[in-house]
């Protein structure tokens, strides 16, 4: 049984999430909730791999091969039901390197690139460091739950989008899409001629009923089109190892980005981000569905702390480790509402403004942690509120 009801000290371990508490909050007395790791052992497989090949004691030069090929493949089938090639993945240190690439081969200075608002702050930076023009989807919310506003975004493809910028599931407003907006989305590019990049980093971490579809997995006329990525470091608390891949079906498209990687230097795995990679995939689908059943508690247990109160609404994920607060019942101002929950609760979150001008009146928390400490950073923005 994986033990997450213990909390690991990780102070001193240069965790940007405990390490770093003065400099994002002002205290290191805040309790941290926020940057998107687990406060979770990894699985006993996984560590077991690592220490292995640690005590092989070598670490040079390594290679991904047509083994770890094969266990992304059969990863995508159980968990996904997508059948791929193998010959389609390439291998990168994170998500975010390889949209920078794609960004950086597939477009040119001052070319539109659309994202659907409010979405993972760097999506946002990454555009604009390259010169690129950022244009916006704006998701719809009502009655707590987020919609793709289709009209707007036909209108928006029709200025001459050159790239958009999927999240799916969506990080921060935890929706995971059904089958019929994913479609939609495909017969707007293709009569667009615009290529997606699909960020799929949450794919595994869904809520019963739910089902992730990965976009590139559904029968359109431009499958070939799509950049889909994936990374076991979200899932496996991994995000140390930094090891990911993407799934790219045209041979012409594969072929660039891999070079721009290589121009940068960027072309290969660190030796201990193959491993955890492998053993993850391979014997890390236990560990998954007890933490599966974790977050399903810790889900709970915010949706019912907030049930009863008039000051904050809970989005309800669909999928992902991280709950999207709706605080503009509080009629603070987005740095009023920060510095109360900073300095009044005490508890570190995600400020919602991060993540676009959508976010404003929102907090982003993160549920990874044992159901323990959950409940008492939660206890401590009831009292806090009961004080206002």
């Amino acid at each position: 049984m994986a033990n997450f009801e213990s909390l690991p000290n990780r102070k001193g371990t240069r965790s940007v999430k405990w390490d770093r508490l003065e400099e994002m909050f002002g205290s290191k007395d805040v309790q941290p909730m926020w940057v998107a790791d687990m406060d979770l052992e990894i699985a006993e497989p996984i560590k077991t791999a690592l220490s292995e090949r640690i005590n092989h004691g070598i670490f040079g030069y390594t290679v991904t091969d047509e083994q770890l090929n094969d266990t992304v493949r059969k990863w995508l089938v159980k968990q996904h039901n997508w059948d791929i090639d193998p010959g389609w993945l390439i291998y990168s240190p994170g998500v975010l390197q390889t949209i920078h690439m794609t960004i950086l081969t597939q477009t040119n200075p001052g070319d539109k690139v659309l994202i659907q608002t409010p979405v993972y702050h760097p999506f946002h930076s990454i555009i604009k460091s390259h010169q690129r023009e950022l244009v916006t989807n704006p998701l719809i919310y009502q009655n707590k739950r987020y919609t793709i506003d289709f009209e707007d975004l036909e209108e928006k493809f029709k200025t001459g989008i050159k790239v958009m910028l999927f999240c799916s599931p969506h990080n921060p407003v935890g929706r995971v899409w059904l089958k019929e907006e994913l479609t939609h989305i495909l017969e707007l590019a293709e009569k667009y001629k615009v290529l997606i990049i699909s960020d799929e980093i949450h794919a595994d971490l869904i809520y019963d009923p739910f089902k992730h579809i990965p976009l590139g997995s559904l029968d359109s006329a431009i499958s070939e089109q799509i950049i889909s990525c994936f990374s076991p470091t979200k899932t496996f608390n991994l995000a140390g190892l930094q090891a990911s891949y993407a799934v790219i079906p045209d041979q012409e498209l594969r072929n660039e980005i891999l070079a721009s990687f290589a121009k940068y230097g960027l072309n290969s795995l660190n030796t201990l981000g193959i491993t955890g990679l492998e053993a993850a995939y391979q014997y890390g689908e236990e560990w998954l569905e007890q933490l599966k059943q974790l977050l399903k508690i810790n889900r709970k247990l915010v949706e019912d702390t907030f049930t009863n109160r008039e000051e904050i609404d809970v989005v309800h994920a669909e999928g992902t480790y991280l709950i999207w607060l709706d605080c503009r019942k509080m009629n603070l101002k987005q740095s009023e509402l920060k510095a109360f929950m900073e300095e009044k609760a005490m508890v570190g979150l995600n400020n919602g403004i991060t993540f676009g001008q959508e976010g404003r009146g929102f907090m982003r928390l993160n549920i990874a942690s044992p159901t323990s400490y959950i409940k008492r950073g939660l206890d401590k923005i009831i009292v806090a509120l009961d004080q206002l």
